[in-house]
């Protein structure tokens, strides 16, 4: 395994900072920027499973439709 780059650990401590605020919500901003930044492709709601296994595959079949239908809309972007 290779490791890439650095990251700089962060301390944890008992009080707020507002410099990591400001942070984080440009994190968050930039996050949204992204082409499918503002989605997570599942449904709002409340969702009980009896196993982490059926919780699992309820995300990736949200998932996989979400990416399929943005796919759908870049390709009729692109041809309409």
């Amino acid at each position: 395994m290779r490791t890439i780059g650095q990251r700089k650990e962060r301390p944890i401590g008992l009080l707020a900072s507002g410099t990591l605020l400001a942070e984080g919500a440009r994190f968050n901003d930039e996050m949204h920027l992204l082409p499918t930044g503002g989605m997570t492709f599942i449904p709002k709601g409340v969702y009980r499973f009896k196993t982490h296994e059926d919780a699992n595959q309820h995300q990736l079949d949200c998932l996989a439709k979400g990416m399929a239908k943005v796919a759908w809309e870049r390709v009729n972007e692109r041809n309409g």
